[in-house]
């Protein structure tokens, strides 16, 4: 064996070591997982963030993956000459639109998911999230139709899922009191559900690289802070709108015990890997060690709701 082969073979050998501490500390933990952005429409990138998911569930991660479909629904919209209209970011939806987003977010978006980390093996199972009273929610403002606020999560039917062996993929979508369905910001559904499930963290996947002093200025990206540092951002109106309610989201969870929040660019391969399994990572990490647990503002949390589009 030549010199240079050695040499590679002994790099390999560096990086799997390099993940044992974080295996070890992983090991049986429940990870949040809102699967977004480019790594939802691009069916490459979605095979890869597949496989990412299924190597941590076979390495003794409890993976819970929540996901929206705002592209395709507009998508499916525009085919069937719906009108499409927002308000405040929020997409206007008519009780007959609401049947057109279950149908999207339920058999499309979550069946093509499930379809791809079942290409490894009997892992995936896929629910919506009023499946079992899992997500409930009453209307967020008369305007907006059937957008729902979130009122409670009962985590039964995931946490069966997950003593069941299986990685739970959740269509965010909500069940109300009038038998009826609601779309729900899945940003929002991925922070409540981390912190009801007390899972060691939550993460984003979206199409940057994480967040930045300066969105403009892209040396500026922040590669970790803390919960007082996430909070003082949101205060300060610094963020681009699209990451105000994943910041929101994180603050929710972390305020809560979850201790780890992630926001990574899913278009980097193998980019949830990177983060949860080497020293340096690849996106922003907010950290929760300084949150005074129990003192949630959900009055604040809530106005973070309604900044991107469902």
């Amino acid at each position: 064996m030549s010199g240079g082969m050695d040499m590679d073979m002994h790099d390999k050998a560096a990086i799997l070591m390099e993940s044992l501490p974080w295996i070890k500390r992983a090991w049986g933990r429940t990870v949040v997982i809102k699967y977004g952005g480019a790594a939802m429409t691009d069916e490459a990138l979605r095979h890869s963030v597949a496989a990412d998911i299924v190597l941590m569930k076979l390495v003794g991660i409890n993976p819970v993956i929540v996901h929206g479909g705002g592209p395709e629904i507009t998508s499916y919209m525009n085919r069937l000459e719906m009108p499409v209209e927002f308000i405040d970011g929020l997409r206007v939806t008519t009780p007959e639109a609401m049947e057109l987003v279950r149908m999207v977010l339920v058999g499309k978006v979550n069946g093509d998911l499930v379809s791809a980390i079942n290409a490894h093996g009997r892992l995936a199972v896929g629910i919506a999230g009023d499946d079992g009273n899992l997500i409930r929610a009453t209307m967020k403002d008369e305007r907006l139709g059937r957008v729902g606020e979130v009122t409670a999560i009962d985590t039964t039917v995931v946490s069966k899922l997950i003593e069941d062996g299986f990685i739970p993929v959740i269509a965010s979508v909500a069940g109300g009191d009038d038998g009826g369905s609601f779309n729900i910001n899945a940003d929002v559904v991925a922070g409540m559900l981390a912190s009801a499930l007390g899972a060691e963290k939550v993460i984003f996947l979206t199409d940057v690289d994480g967040l930045y002093a300066d969105f403009a200025d892209k040396d500026s990206l922040i590669s970790a802070l803390d919960l007082t540092e996430a909070e003082s951002m949101l205060a300060g109106g610094t963020l681009a709108s699209g990451m105000i309610p994943k910041v929101g989201a994180c603050v929710h969870a972390l305020r809560r015990g979850v201790e780890r929040a992630h926001i990574l660019n899913g278009t980097i391969p193998h980019a949830l890997l990177l983060e949860v399994y080497t020293n340096e990572g690849v996106g922003t990490m907010i950290t929760g060690e300084t949150a005074s647990l129990g003192l949630a503002d959900d009055a604040t949390y809530a106005a973070y709701e309604g900044e991107v589009t469902l």
